[in-house]
């Protein structure tokens, strides 16, 4: 399996890079935006709320504790560079495996 374009190794952890959609009906993967993974996530982009129910979803589907997944990058843009720490990439690639990523 090849690494998708979305995720990259950050030592034992992973960069995951995000195009989110706020106000969204419903939070899911929704497929690819460019490079990107699209995320639809219900929460409104205001007051960091978006980002941390970015972090959570994203915790979720990966089935690990929250606090181990955060922004790091692009807070104020719908691109985003989220860090999932202990999660390597090849583990990652199997649980968001997109078709055609």
């Amino acid at each position: 399996m090849t690494t998708p374009g979305y995720l990259s190794p950050d030592g034992d952890s992973c960069i995951l890079e995000v195009y989110l959609q706020p106000r969204s009906s419903s939070d899911a993967v929704v497929g690819l935006h460019g490079t990107a993974l699209k995320i639809r996530i219900t929460a409104p982009p205001v007051d960091d709320r978006a980002n941390r129910a970015l972090e959570s979803f994203v915790a979720g589907l990966l089935a690990v504790p929250k606090g181990r997944v955060a922004v790091v990058g692009g807070h104020s843009s719908r691109r985003k560079r989220l860090r999932i720490e202990g999660l390597g990439v090849a583990v990652a690639a199997r649980v968001l495996d997109v078709p055609g990523s």
